[in-house]
């Protein structure tokens, strides 16, 4: 690659579950690149994973069909430069709720910069009415069977009351 930077970005999460948070950032990314891989971390050591790999990758589909031709949805396991390498992308997009996700946000680039220096790191402010969701609110709302309409796009929220036959 080049030192100029990739017209191909990755947003890189475990998505579990993909929320309206997430949507957002994808929505607004592909505004500003060729196009946008959204991946799927697959991490063994991930215990508590509410859904698999799999799941995650069918509902990010499908919350996003509507969104552009422009986005590719995956998953990968290992370092996200050498993703971002196999792909031919130079960008990672990560999306900020607040201060405190950047302090660990800045650090992660900072590593993926050393790591590679090609790659670079575009941060995304969650839109306003987005910037309190998090996965793990999901988590803790979804088996008590919670109200998620406002939290996780509508083919992510029957996907939950599916698994928790909430129906």
């Amino acid at each position: 690659m080049s030192k100029y930077l990739s017209n191909i970005a990755v947003f890189p999460g475990s998505f579990d579950p993909f929320t309206k948070g997430h949507l957002d950032i994808v929505s607004r990314a592909v505004n500003y690149f060729e196009n946008v891989h959204v991946a799927v971390m697959n991490n063994p050591s991930k215990t508590n994973a509410m859904f698999s790999v799999e799941e995650r990758i069918n509902f990010i589909k499908d919350s996003t069909s509507k969104i552009s031709s422009k986005l590719t949805i995956g998953n990968f396991s290992g370092l996200l430069v050498d993703y971002l390498k196999e792909n031919n992308a130079g960008v990672i997009i990560r999306g900020l709720r607040a201060t405190s996700d950047y302090d660990y946000e800045a650090q992660m680039a900072l590593i993926n910069k050393k790591l590679d220096n090609n790659v670079e790191t575009f941060f995304m402010m969650a839109g306003e009415k987005n910037s309190y969701i998090s996965s793990s609110a999901v988590k803790q709302i979804a088996p008590l069977g919670g109200d998620l309409s406002q939290l996780v796009p509508k083919e992510v929220e029957s996907y939950i009351k599916k698994k928790f036959d909430l129906n």
